[in-house]
């Protein structure tokens, strides 16, 4: 079960940005982090960004400079910042909230997931 929708997804040039968006609305399990995952063909679902409550984000080494994750309180959404992006980026992106058991990324357990949406980055 989809917890969440992003959109933002689509198919760009290498060097080229995206905006990831993931709503929050209705959800009602409160959570102590919110974050990115990406799969890409043929491998495992990873944590790219995490930011918790606190605003204290984490990055995966290979996004670390050219992602940024926020969350806007007012409209309740999540958001990944994408710029310098390349081939290696071409993924299924996913939104995840914190809770139990679940995924370990930045020190949160991540089980709440999104459907996810595609990135595609022409080379």
């Amino acid at each position: 079960q989809a917890h969440f929708v992003e959109s933002g997804g689509g198919s760009v040039q290498s060097g080229g940005s995206l905006r990831l968006s993931c709503s929050l609305s209705g959800y009602t399990e409160s959570w102590s982090c919110v974050g990115w995952f990406r799969q890409a063909p043929g491998n495992e679902r990873v944590g790219i960004a995490s930011i918790t409550a606190s605003r204290r984000t984490t990055y995966t080494d290979s996004v670390r400079g050219r992602f940024t994750i926020s969350f806007d309180d007012a409209k309740n959404t999540l958001y990944l910042q994408m710029n310098n992006l390349t081939f290696e980026d071409t993924a299924v992106y996913y939104c995840a909230a914190s809770g139990f058991p679940g995924v370990v990324f930045g020190g949160c357990n991540f089980k709440n997931w999104g459907q996810g949406t595609q990135v595609t980055v022409n080379p």
